[in-house]
């Protein structure tokens, strides 16, 4: 296991970050590590400064807890983007009580440099956790696993982010209590899911997650189990959008998911195909919202002209 050495660079990069905490108030620092390191000696150098070590391999944190770093381990590939493993590690963070939500906190990542730090954001939690708290998102986790539920929001960031071949895709997962979702809808059409065996349909496969964001493109939703096995996919939703109240511009998928989520015991996952913002409903309200809009690639495109013609003398 490669391991970060504690050089003069490295001990710079931590005093600014702790420097920058203190300035910022916030409430500690992240930091999203790529390899282990000397946790004793990185608990020393912080002292009384709050810190969480977040990684997507459980090896690269092994001895961190017993030195008194508080750890989280994200349930993403070593490869995931910056900013998929930024939004798990908070979202994880939150849930276990290590930040409060609404604070302020100080990201550390290897955005260029694979050896060590180079970057340093300063994340405000309430524009990422609109409403969440750890205790209410613990209440979400008594209605759906918490590991189905945060495979399914990676899986909608994707979307809102990236799209489908350099196009804005909106689409609507609804997690839980299958049978009743199952009864408040109907199908749209053709079921591309359908006849297919349990493993094939399994969203903890990231094959199955690749078929799925082709499959993003249709009208209707995705009815996904309690095991992230896709129950069923382009489902029009009939549940009464009565006694719903949502934010103005918000739009019809957005109120089905508002009314399915009030209607069941199911959550549901909206993204939005004009912005990439990905909206979690819980019992008819928004819960937690990321905004993925500037994440979204540029796209390159050929200026199509017709070459004037050469005047004829």
């Amino acid at each position: 296991m490669p391991q970060l050495k504690f050089t003069d660079y490295l001990q710079k990069f931590l005093a600014n970050a702790i420097s920058i905490s203190e300035a910022m108030e916030a409430a500690g620092i992240l930091l999203l590590f790529d390899a282990s390191i000397d946790w004793r000696r990185l608990k020393k150098f912080f002292g009384d400064s709050y810190f969480v070590a977040a990684a997507t391999n459980r090896e690269i944190l092994e001895g961190a807890e017993e030195a008194g770093v508080k750890t989280v381990v994200l349930n993403l590939p070593d490869d995931a983007p910056v900013y998929e493993r930024m939004t798990q590690a908070i979202l994880e963070a939150v849930a276990d009580d290590l930040f409060p939500h609404g604070s302020r906190v100080v990201a550390l990542y290897n955005g260029f440099d694979d050896d060590s730090f180079d970057s340093i954001s300063v994340l405000n939690l309430g524009e990422h956790l609109e409403k969440l708290s750890g205790k209410e998102l613990r209440k979400i986790e008594t209605k759906v696993p918490l590991k189905t539920l945060k495979t399914v929001v990676d899986l909608a960031l994707e979307i809102g982010r990236d799209g489908r071949e350099g196009k804005a895709v909106g689409t609507l997962f609804v997690v839980g209590d299958t049978k009743n979702v199952l009864a408040e809808s109907k199908p749209a059409g053709f079921d591309p899911v359908r006849g297919y065996k349990c493993k094939e349909r399994n969203l903890f496969d990231p094959r199955v997650r690749e078929g799925i964001k082709e499959i993003a493109q249709l009208d209707g939703a995705f009815v996904v189990a309690l095991d992230g096995v896709v129950a069923a996919s382009c489902r029009l939703l009939d549940a009464s959008t009565a006694m719903i109240t949502l934010s103005k511009g918000l739009g019809s998928r957005h109120w089905a998911a508002a009314a399915v989520s009030r209607k069941t015991n199911a959550v549901a996952i909206a993204v939005s195909q004009s912005s990439g913002t990905v909206r979690i409903f819980v019992n008819g309200e928004v819960v937690l919202r990321i905004e993925s809009r500037h994440r979204r690639p540029m796209i390159w495109r050929e200026f199509d002209y017709d070459q004037p013609q050469t005047p004829v003398n």
